[in-house]
């Protein structure tokens, strides 16, 4: 064998072992960035306005074209957590959510409301915590593949783990904190009825977009 021949194997490892080197380095420059992104989300507002049907579109005789339109205010954390997993995947998905959360936790006041070890006694800190689990579901079905049926899965079982476990905890603290039916209706109605059905199809478009990111990294990743 000529040392040119030689050669040829030993490169080829070297290029391998860079690769692998290489990897590892992105993966935690995506989850960062990602994280990043969860805190940036979480002071984003934008409005939502389209088409509804009156309730008393048949009795009342004075609507006017106002009454037939409806404008929301969301902040797009959650569509913004659905991303990332469907970006990330579920082990690097699970990652960022966690850094996200231990850094209002432990580092900066990077939530609604502030940070810190006593936002565990807020009543809105079990919609992050339950990010944890929304992750985890969702991401599992995405291993399967980015089907239409899969996004539509992923994104309603995201959402909804997040909610259902977001409401439970408010309804300990709330307890714990003697509030009222009146607090625990009111909560519930503004911030789960009423977003489920936003958070949902903005989850989707957010999962159809993280299809595409996804597909785009594995072909740079080679």
């Amino acid at each position: 064998m000529s040392d040119d021949e030689a050669l040829v194997p030993r490169i080829k490892r070297i290029k391998k072992e860079k690769k692998k080197l290489k990897i590892p380095v992105l993966n935690i420059l995506l989850v960062l960035f990602c994280s990043f992104f969860l805190m940036t989300a979480t002071f984003i507002q934008f409005d939502i306005t389209h088409f509804i049907i009156p309730l008393d579109i048949f009795s009342n005789k004075n609507l006017v074209r106002e009454n037939f339109f409806y404008t929301y205010s969301i902040i797009p954390q959650i569509p913004a957590v659905l991303f990332v997993v469907g970006f990330l995947g579920r082990r690097l998905g699970l990652t960022s959510v966690i850094i996200y959360i231990l850094t209002g936790l432990l580092l900066l006041p990077i939530f609604a409301l502030g940070g810190g070890l006593h936002y565990v006694a807020e009543c809105g800190f079990g919609y992050i915590l339950a990010y944890i689990p929304a992750v985890f579901f969702a991401g599992s079905i995405l291993k399967s593949g980015f089907s239409f049926f899969n996004i539509l899965k992923a994104a309603l079982v995201g959402v909804i783990t997040i909610h259902f476990i977001g409401i439970i905890y408010m309804l300990f603290i709330a307890s714990i904190k003697s509030e009222g039916g009146g607090f625990i209706k009111g909560w519930i109605m503004s911030q789960s009825l009423l977003k489920i059905a936003y958070d949902y199809v903005l989850s989707f478009i957010a999962l159809f977009i993280a299809k595409f990111a996804n597909k785009y990294l594995k072909y740079i990743l080679g």
